[in-house]
């Protein structure tokens, strides 16, 4: 394993020159949020999600207008070790229904003013199976962020990276595992609805792969190129353009968190710009957003991933900036406050 790879020294460079909040929005925001022709709290956390946002979009950006919603679709050596309850080419066929129209993430990306964009990670050569050898080179690595990162423009005002891809639930299972440690059964769960059997199976993969390379892998980088998935490292490099751009991020379920604690774990201040859609029924992921100190938005009991549950919480932080933005204050609206 090389000891500083290419997205490593261009992470460094990126930290050198964080973009971050501006003080002077927080407190513009929070002096109209008090301001508005409400009781001072009374919506609640839709209040918190509406000066989050202006934090980084500045107490004057009033609306979402422009989401990008971008699915980035991989393939795993590790599915041939029957990790899935369905094999490896289902992922270009939901590449090809994504791009037909006809998944969740078209309905849902259809009621927000959305840009879906669904990048094949050359499906026709999957990563290595990790359960023997370390799933990807330091230049896939690299070029799988590039994509990732290259994707992002400044003309959004939100973004929402998505996965596809079988057996990447195995891959950010072990990527827990490997992060945090703990007990294999808490990270790997039932993903595309695997039996009792087939599920103790893929714990047994993912606890002899992470011993296997614990003792390689010394950086969170060494732990994802060993572990992850071309789609796992676009969605990082996704995340930080964002941040390089100021634009928030809106993550997903259990497989998009995982890209995000391996950020974490290499400076904190990476993922200072994402906030948490919901809360997958994938019971690992839990784990990462106590982690990562995530709050979810929504708990819909939902594991279907492709960005469905961030979509869906997009709703929620539309209204909430929706309300900050187009609410009048009590001197606009001659409301008197004084007894």
């Amino acid at each position: 394993m090389p000891q500083v790879s290419k997205v490593q020294k261009f992470i460094t460079s990126c930290l050198q020159d964080l973009p971050s909040i501006n003080s002077v929005d927080i407190v513009k925001a929070c002096d109209r949020n008090q301001e508005l022709t409400k009781p001072f709290g009374s919506l609640g956390r839709l209040e918190d999600l509406a000066i989050w946002y202006s934090s980084w979009q500045g107490y004057q950006k009033k609306s979402i207008d422009s989401i990008l919603i971008a699915i980035f679709a991989g393939n795993h050596g590790v599915a041939q070790r029957g990790v899935s309850a369905y094999p490896a080419e289902v992922t270009a066929q939901m590449v090809a229904n994504f791009n037909n129209g006809g998944a969740a993430i078209n309905q849902l990306a259809d009621l927000l003013p959305a840009t879906l964009k669904v990048v094949d990670l050359e499906l026709d050569q999957p990563t290595k199976d990790f359960f023997e050898e370390p799933a990807m080179s330091e230049d896939e690595c690299s070029q799988a962020f590039q994509v990732g990162f290259d994707l992002v423009s400044h003309e959004y005002d939100l973004v929402i990276p998505g996965e596809m891809g079988i057996g990447n639930s195995t891959s950010a299972s072990a990527l827990g595992y490997a992060i945090y440690g703990g007990s294999v059964s808490d990270w790997v769960g039932i993903g595309t609805g695997v039996s009792n059997k087939t599920l103790k199976h893929k714990q047994e993969v993912v606890e002899v792969a992470v011993n296997r390379h614990r003792d390689t892998c010394s950086t969170p980088l060494d732990v994802m190129q060993c572990l992850g998935g071309r789609e796992l490292v676009a969605i990082m490099g996704s995340i930080l353009s964002a941040r390089m751009k100021k634009i928030p991020v809106v993550i997903d379920g259990f497989i998009c968190t995982a890209p995000v604690a391996v950020l974490n774990a290499i400076d904190s201040r990476l993922i200072e710009h994402v906030i948490a859609g919901h809360e997958s029924a994938e019971k690992g992921h839990k784990i990462y957003l106590n982690k990562l100190g995530l709050k979810p938005i929504l708990n819909m009991n939902m594991r279907l991933g492709e960005a469905t549950g961030a979509a869906l919480a997009a709703q929620i932080l539309r209204a909430a900036v929706a309300c900050y933005g187009g609410m009048a204050t009590f001197a606009e609206a001659q409301v008197s406050i004084s007894s």
